[in-house]
């Protein structure tokens, strides 16, 4: 029943047709979506509050220089110190260490956070609904846009999904467990079911968290994702790589 819908999903002549100006990140993952595959974004990220140290003494650009080697259509860098062990600076060494697209994942709150994420190499930049006022992230948009940065709005509700709605977006997040609580909530793929129904068709939509073995992808995409983003789980495995490959082959 999930591959049904997953074929039912799939309909490459209008999916990703859009005219939007700036789509570095999202053509990648339509790429790789028409192709039958489904896009996994490996997030790196240092440690995080659930699981503590997440590099156990490895090089974070080595993990990720194998995963664009790997396939990985875009890769996700986690640039929050205090709670994420990132930095702008790893963002910078990544993204001179690869060819593929980048996505910043922080607190973006400024056009000042966005001027520097495009000095540093980042290609997009994710865009968080509940820490943002409306109008503020419709700003926010629209001047990522303008500096060639593809925004990736993250969303966690039914409300914050209609609101951005109304946004000229290519990129939608839904973050399967809550960002304002540090990701310690107990979220599940649960989410994306419920919440994937209300984004608008011509949107790459991509599930976020809780995703850890290609069940859990299996059942983001049938609910109607293109794409999950996936860190945790591909970074505490042996072969961070040997991960990415069992969850980025399962689409039927």
């Amino acid at each position: 029943m999930q591959q049904e819908k997953i074929r039912n999903n799939m309909n490459p002549e209008k999916k990703g047709e859009s005219n939007k100006s700036c789509t570095k990140c999202t053509a990648a993952l339509w790429h790789r979506y028409r192709s039958g595959k489904i896009p996994v974004i490996p997030d790196i990220k240092c440690k995080s509050p659930g699981e503590g140290d997440l590099m156990l003494g490895r090089d974070p650009v080595a993990i990720a220089r194998r995963l664009a080697a790997a396939g990985a259509p875009v890769i996700s860098v986690v640039t929050e110190a205090d709670h994420f062990g990132g930095s702008p600076e790893l963002l910078r060494q990544i993204a001179q260490t690869v060819s593929v697209p980048i996505l910043r994942k922080d607190f973006i709150t400024t056009r000042e956070h966005l001027l520097e994420s495009a000095n540093i190499g980042a290609s997009g930049v994710l865009l968080i609904a509940s820490m943002l006022e409306e109008d503020q992230l419709s700003k926010l948009v629209e001047e990522a846009l303008v500096m060639g940065l593809e925004p990736l709005v993250e969303t966690h509700n039914e409300a914050e999904i209609i609101a951005v709605n109304r946004l000229e977006l290519t990129f939608l997040g839904i973050n399967n467990r809550n960002i304002v609580e540090w990701e310690m909530d107990d979220g599940s793929v649960n989410t994306t079911e419920k919440l994937s129904g209300l984004a608008r068709q011509d949107v790459f939509l991509v599930s976020e968290s809780s995703l850890a073995a290609p069940g859990d992808v299996l059942r983001a995409v049938a609910a109607g994702a293109h794409g999950v983003l996936v860190g945790t789980a591909i970074l505490r495995a042996p072969d961070p790589v040997e991960m990415y490959l069992e969850l980025s082959q399962t689409m039927g």
